[in-house]
């Protein structure tokens, strides 16, 4: 069975390539093919891909069928102004085309595909779609990756319930970086409290990959 999974964020600078990088090691210590996709990078400037390369260099050396493939196959979308792709491409309009097509591409050398978001869910990439309607549009289960700084509670949530609202099956995995401690002391007695189950990308990253799998599709 092939897989899609969609790492998104409730903002930018949040871990998602980390992350990505962690359950594509996941999923591949398993014996699956992995594959990777970011659909859309900005801030590329000169051919280089911040995330894109680091994102080919490990599926390359975890799955040798991507040997044969550059940046370009992963990242078929690129623009070189930092922003939100509506602001870096000057609102041209997203070609979904390029992007099935790459995605029909990659899941030919894969058992699960990882694709990559742009910041968080409500991204602008035209005048007609955000990051969260790609998920959507490409069927996948996603990953929505939060921070566990002061004002998580909120960040989290709001985008939890936007995943809802969508119909969209999706895990929440923290992030804590350095911030464990006060995560701990702020913000992790209300989800305790209120069940909400409490994954961290870090210590649970091959629990997470199981569930991601697992996850069943939900259509309409």
């Amino acid at each position: 069975m092939k897989k899609r999974i969609f790492i998104t964020a409730t903002n930018t600078d949040i871990g998602k390539t980390y992350t990505t990088k962690l359950l594509l090691k996941s999923f591949a210590a398993r014996g699956l093919r992995v594959g990777v996709m970011k659909p859309i990078e900005t801030g590329v400037i000169d051919g280089f891909y911040p995330d894109g390369s680091e994102l080919l260099s490990l599926v390359q050396a975890l799955n040798p069928e991507f040997l044969g493939l550059h940046v370009e196959d992963i990242v078929p979308i690129s623009y070189e102004l930092p922003a939100a792709p509506f602001v870096a491409s000057n609102n041209k309009p997203l070609d979904l085309d390029i992007l099935q097509t790459k995605i029909e591409k990659l899941e030919k050398l894969c058992d699960v595909l990882i694709i990559e978001g742009a910041g968080g869910l409500y991204v602008p990439l035209d005048e007609e779609y955000m990051i969260i309607d790609l998920i959507k549009i490409f069927n996948a289960t996603a990953l929505l990756v939060t921070h566990c700084s002061l004002g998580c509670i909120n960040d989290t949530l709001l985008s939890k319930k936007a995943l809802e609202d969508k119909n969209i099956p999706h895990i929440v995995a923290f992030n804590c970086k350095n911030e464990v401690k006060s995560f701990l002391q702020v913000s992790k007695p209300y989800f305790d409290k209120s069940g909400f189950a409490v994954f961290k990308v870090d210590d649970d990253i091959d629990t997470l990959s199981q569930l991601l799998y697992n996850l069943e599709i939900k259509n309409g």
